[in-house]
This record gives C-alpha cells, sequence and structure tokens, in this order.
C-alpha cells in the first residue's frame, strides 16, 4: 500500500541527483571502497563473510562521498581524507549491524539482514571489529581534530540509540523529543563526516562551523524522507519492506504527527498497533490512509524541506565550485527520494 505524497514544489528536487557528487569523488571512491575490502579482512573467517554479506549489498555510500568532497572543497591535498571516509563507512556498517539486531529487523538493503543469517552475536560483535577497524584508520591519519570529531559522533549515535529505545512505541513522544533522537542516530555522522574535510584541511573555525551545519541538517532531512517513505515508497527505495518501522512499532514523526492530530479513536488505534502490537490485517492501510487525513506524511516531507534548506543555506558563503554545486544538489537528492 502506498500514497502519492506531492513533493515537486518547483525547485529542481525531482529532477535533482548524486551523480555530480559520485563522478567529483570517484577517483578517492576508489581507494576508499579497496581499503574498505582491505580493512574487513581477518582470519577469522566469520568476520568478512559478516561484513561482506553488508558491505557488498549496495548502498550510495554517500557519508564517505560527503567527507571525501568537503575535502575536496577545502583544497585539501593529502591522502588522510581517504581512511577519514573509510571510518565513517564502517561506523554506519556497524550502526546498520547493530540496529538490525535491536529491532529486529528481517531485511536490509533487499537481503536477508546479517542477524538472520549468522545470529545476534555474530552481526553485533562484528560490528564491534568494524569500529574498530574505523578507530584504527583515524589514528593512522594522525589529526587530533579529526579522532575528536569522529569519537564523538560514534559516543552520541550510541546515546541516540538508547535514547530511542527508551521511547519504544511511546505515542507521547514529541516532536522535539523525535528529533533529539535522530539528531543523535543519524545526524551525528553525517555532521562529522562532513566536518573532518575542512578538519584535515586545516580551514578555519567558521568554515569547520559551516560544514559541521550542512552535516547535521541534511541528515535530518535524510532520515525523515526516510520515515515518510516507510508508509509512501516503495521496498526498491527504501531497502527494506515497506511499513517495516509500523510492524516494527517505531514511533517516527508520521506517527508522531498523526497521534498527536487525531481524534481518540485515532489515538486508540496507535496505541492498539504501537504500544500494544496488536496489528491486524489492513491495519498498514488504514496507518496510510490516517496520516493522509491529517497530512502528517506531507508535513514531514515539509520537515525534511526545512532542515534541507538550512543545509543549503550552511554552504551559501563559499564561493562557486563544482564540489559545492555537488554537495548542494545532494540536498534535492535526498529529499526527492520520496517523489
Amino acid at each position: 500500500m502506498g500514497v502519492i505524497i506531492p513533493l515537486s514544489d518547483g525547485k529542481g528536487e525531482s529532477r535533482a541527483s548524486i551523480e555530480p557528487l559520485v563522478r567529483l569523488t570517484a577517483e578517492p571512491m576508489s581507494r576508499v571502497n579497496e581499503l574498505i575490502l582491505d580493512r574487513a579482512g581477518s582470519d577469522v573467517g566469520m568476520i568478512p563473510e559478516v561484513a561482506r554479506h553488508l558491505i557488498d549489498s549496495g548502498g550510495k555510500r554517500l557519508r564517505p562521498m560527503l567527507t571525501l568532497a568537503a575535502a575536496g572543497m577545502c583544497g585539501y591535498s593529502g591522502g588522510g581524507h581517504v581512511k577519514l571516509a573509510a571510518s565513517v563507512e564502517f561506523m554506519h556498517t556497524a550502526t546498520l549491524l547493530h540496529d538490525d539486531v535491536v529491532d529486529e529487523s528481517d531485511m536490509r538493503r533487499g537481503k536477508l539482514a546479517a542477524r538472520l543469517v549468522w545470529g545476534n552475536q555474530a552481526s553485533v560483535l562484528v560490528g564491534d571489529f568494524l569500529l574498530g577497524q574505523a578507530f584504527r584508520m583515524m589514528v593512522e591519519v594522525g589529526s587530533l581534530g579529526a579522532l575528536e570529531i569522529l569519537s564523538n559522533a560514534a559516543a552520541v549515535i550510541a546515546e541516540g540509540e538508547v535514547m530511542q529505545l527508551a521511547a519504544a512505541k511511546n505515542t507521547a513522544t514529541t516532536e522535539d523529543e523525535y528529533l533529539a533522537v535522530i539528531g543523535a542516530k543519524t545526524a551525528a555522522l553525517f555532521s562529522a563526516a562532513a566536518e573532518v574535510g575542512p578538519v584535515i584541511a586545516e580551514r578555519d573555525r567558521g568554515e569547520r562551523a559551516a560544514f559541521r551545519s550542512y552535516g547535521t541538517n541534511l541528515g535530518l532531512a535524510f532520515q525523515l524522507v526516510d520515515d515518510a517513505l516507510d508508509y509512501g515508497g516503495s521496498a526498491a527505495k527504501l531497502g527494506k519492506k515497506v511499513g517495516d518501522d509500523f510492524r516494527e512499532g517505531k514511533v517516527t514523526l508520521p506517527v508522531v504527527l498523526a497521534y498527536r492530530r487525531g481524534s481518540d479513536d485515532d489515538r486508540a488505534f496507535w496505541k492498539r498497533v504501537i504500544v500494544d502490537g496488536r496489528i491486524e490485517d489492513g491495519d498498514l492501510e488504514e496507518a496510510v490512509a490516517m496520516m493522509g487525513r491529517h497530512n502528517a506524511i506531507a508535513d514531514t516531507i515539509e520537515r525534511a524541506r526545512h532542515f534541507g534548506a538550512v543545509a543549503r543555506d550552511a554552504l551559501a558563503p563559499f564561493p562557486d565550485s563544482e564540489y559545492r554545486a555537488a554537495l548542494l544538489e545532494a540536498v534535492d537528492f535526498c529529499i526527492s527520494r520520496a517523489h
């Protein structure tokens, strides 16, 4: 069951592409991919098997491309950005492995989740291995500033996971509380990925802050679009089944908005399916219809557009360049995924 979301607002979102970013970072990204495969290796046979299961399953590698593009835009000429980009991707992959265990997810990027193939214990431990390899590479780069940013992000991401766990199935969650969760869970790594570029390029605090803001707001927009896609998208775009958030009882922004705007009967429905976990045939369709009546999906996309605009404004003071244009178009691309 899907829903038509009127996303195109005349700003070119529906035509946005990530291809300029892919093209500009192609050469260093090839080195990142080689490094990822090398550092995912281990004499312990199960480690590369589990790691490669997820690493080889696709994904846009958006976060490491942000690191490479930010470094390029800031005129960095060394090689440290490659190891930092690989570190960012390993942190992301580790988070996905851990998330699937916590959420009891069955699918990831269109494939069976690693936990269903090798078990929860292996998924968690291989995630830990990848985190360890990420920190090894950060240390090898020798930038204390980059190490500080990425290590702080790792701690914030873990806090976000615990915040989400504490708020699980809580229909009383407010929009501000939810934004705090995704700010930690998702936006923190986007922020760190973007900020380490100007750090290793030794740019000033103002430029670092600009890239940090860009990454943070892009991450918020990215996650909000994912939230909307779970109720109005397609499995091909999500890399998982449509409605997985619903079946797992996740309180995402569309649920927060629909619950708060709904009638007593509407709220009783959400409590039954989210809090009690009693989902019946046709409930996903009813949830989507309810969200439509209360503009919950459309308003979630509008929130994403707002954060996208903030991300674009963060880079406004920089001179025109191919890198800047590609990073700006990446914002529109992230939002247009729901179209």
